[in-house]
């Protein structure tokens, strides 16, 4: 190994233990780094044999996070792991990992937090389930949720 390749490795190393990541960003920032395509493939297999990268961890890791901390639906975390090249099988394990009733906890808190200055009940309910469609629920629960069904 070269020097240029044993000193990207572990900055690689320190990247990916630092928090969890996924391929698409190790390999993002191995080029701002500016290594070379070959070095960039070897770094990658290096790293997935340690096991500083693995996606199903990511993708849980990622759909748990995204719902607890920005109060993201499924929709919307299943949108952004696609973006990150993702495979589709991971991104399914992460979402089956979203536990059902802290699903509709922080669907509820969400929409109780919503301040609309709407007077019309249906306007009000229909800005609501447009606010919760934007976040990423499905618009169905929402409708359960604010019609008191769930």
């Amino acid at each position: 190994m070269s020097p240029e390749h044993t000193y990207l490795l572990n900055k690689a190393r320190k990247y990916c233990s630092y928090q969890e990541r996924c391929l698409a960003d190790v390999k993002t920032k191995l080029k701002e780094w500016n290594a070379a395509e070959k070095t960039i493939e070897k770094i990658i297999q290096t790293l997935e044999k340690e096991d500083f990268i693995n996606e199903e961890r990511y993708a849980i890791a990622f759909a748990l996070g995204k719902l607890r901390n920005n109060k993201w639906g499924r929709n919307r975390i299943f949108y952004a792991m696609t973006q990150k090249q993702i495979p589709e099988i991971y991104i399914q394990m992460g979402l089956n990992e979203i536990d059902e009733t802290e699903y509709i906890q922080i669907l509820k808190s969400i929409l109780k937090l919503k301040k609309t200055a709407e007077k019309d009940e249906f306007k009000r309910n229909n800005k609501l389930v447009k606010y919760a469609v934007q976040k990423g629920f499905q618009a169905s629960l929402a409708w359960k949720v604010i019609r008191g069904e769930m």
